[in-house]
């Protein structure tokens, strides 16, 4: 992994924040003393501190210099909401209705739609290849492409997965309208009306949506701040139930952003493999990294088919784009036949535009500026909440992906919240959308892939100021 000058100095404040020998509030060396001790450029420094206060380390005053943040702390001090081990039917509860609502054309909310912002996808580049497409191909637009997609663009998907050491072969790649139709032909294949599936918790309501419609029962387990998903749990309930498919999301989970560790990884698939229970593994966010280099996936693991990877390009090209894809392993004969009775042909349009796109430099090219600006924005979104609102406030700091996941005290009155974000012209995603019980009640879900101005971040400070009255 590539090493930056700037850790020579923040590892150590890193370290002396964990050791607790430097407090919330603290004054941390200037930019020039830094400078002199170390040897490095102000940019470097700068960099250093940048990327401590996207941690949710540091934080900046104007023409003061930075500080230990006020708020720091231990991650694994955040508490959860104890989930039971019994499984439940999949009914959602009333507030649902509140999806329906963010996709209303008169809402300004800002922060609710996990969709890219126009003004961060690539049109020109999209637009311009499209239409080249079209000129080339013609009318063999307009036929039928092969039911499991075309030849090269699996080959092209193939040879990427391979890239972070997935070995998925294009034979074994289904192209599907989107990743919620990838899921859904994984999750049908691997269950039956009635069975029992572990999902994380919280988990993105889409999929909820799906598991109800399969009628399946769940049972959640908690994703917890450092490393993801609860293993002991996990190891717990599938000892005591009879549990037929485990769902998770790796990579920059939704809604909490946090990506699950390599032992984690490792943890998840030796459960997996012990009982014989397959992994649905959701990739969706996996190119949307802020660090130095992509994490591996489950996939990466195994050997025997035990995993189904799925992944889509809507959210790192257009959310217009439905196009995704499913590595389904030893389920291969039962995805692709349920796969065909689901639709013919994924559109030709589409297909022949990410070929295009990944025979060349340009789709990489995008997703490091698309990265870049990600990064900023989460970084600007968590400082202004951690600075804003209740100091009893909870935000994990994501670690890629497109949101951050906030718990507020207790004692909130959560309509009243919402109410006000409604008057202020702000919507978030409520955390109640985000499981079938009532353990995310006072969270909210933060999206920060759409353009974030200084307005939008004034309306977060009037808010915060609204919870401080109503605590104070």
């Amino acid at each position: 992994m590539k090493k930056y000058k700037y850790e020579v100095f923040t590892s150590k404040i890193e370290e002396n924040i964990k050791n607790g020998i430097l407090k919330a509030g603290d004054r941390l060396p200037s930019i020039r003393r830094i400078k002199q001790e170390y040897g490095l450029s102000t940019s470097s420094v700068q960099s250093g501190f940048d990327d401590l206060m996207f941690k949710g380390l540091a934080t900046s005053f104007p023409r003061s210099g930075y500080c230990v943040a006020v708020g720091t702390k231990n991650v694994n001090d955040e508490t959860l909401a104890t989930l039971n081990l019994t499984p439940r039917n999949a009914v959602f509860r009333d507030n649902i209705s509140l999806t329906s609502y963010r996709k209303q054309h008169a809402e300004t909310a800002f922060f609710n739609a996990a969709t890219p912002s126009d003004l961060f996808v690539p049109q020109k580049l999209v637009l311009r290849t499209m239409q080249q497409i079209i000129r080339e191909k013609s009318a063999a637009l307009l036929r039928y492409y092969p039911s499991n997609g075309s030849d090269e663009l699996r080959e092209l998907i193939a040879r990427r997965s391979a890239q972070h050491g997935a070995a998925i072969s294009m034979d074994e790649l289904l192209i599907t309208d989107g990743a919620l139709q990838a899921f859904y032909i994984a999750l049908a294949i691997t269950t039956e009306p009635n069975d029992i599936v572990a999902i994380e918790s919280p988990c993105v309501f889409s999929m909820l949506e799906v598991i109800a419609s399969l009628r399946l029962r769940t049972i959640e387990i908690p994703v917890r701040g450092e490393g993801g998903l609860d293993t002991e749990y996990l190891k717990n309930a599938c000892r005591k139930n009879n549990i037929k498919a485990i769902v998770v999301t790796p990579n920059f989970h939704n809604p909490t952003g946090i990506l699950m560790s390599g032992e984690t990884k490792h943890a998840v698939y030796e459960i997996a493999h012990f009982h014989h229970i397959p992994i649905i593994e959701n990739d969706i966010y996996g190119d949307l990294y802020f660090s130095h280099s992509r994490p591996t996936t489950i996939r990466n693991l195994d050997n025997e088919g035990l995993v189904l990877t799925f992944s889509s390009f809507a959210k790192t090209i257009a959310p217009g784009i439905r196009l995704g894809w499913l590595a389904p392993g030893k389920f291969f004969e039962k995805a692709e036949r349920l796969k065909f009775s689901l639709g013919r042909s994924v559109s030709p349009l589409n297909q022949e535009l990410l070929t295009k796109l990944l025979n060349t430099s340009s789709y990489d090219r995008h997703l490091r500026i698309f990265r870049q600006q990600l990064k900023k924005q989460a970084l600007q979104l968590v400082e202004q909440i951690n600075r804003c609102f209740p100091a009893e406030s909870h935000t994990y700091t994501p670690a890629g992906g497109y949101s951050l996941w906030t718990r507020l005290p207790a004692t909130i009155d959560m309509q009243l919240f919402y109410d006000n974000c409604a008057k202020s012209g702000a919507y978030f995603a409520p955390g109640a959308i985000f499981s079938f019980t009532d353990a995310y009640d006072h969270c909210f879900r933060t999206v920060f892939s759409q353009r974030i101005a200084d307005i939008h971040l004034e309306t977060i400070a009037n808010i915060g100021n609204l919870l401080k009255k109503e605590l104070y």
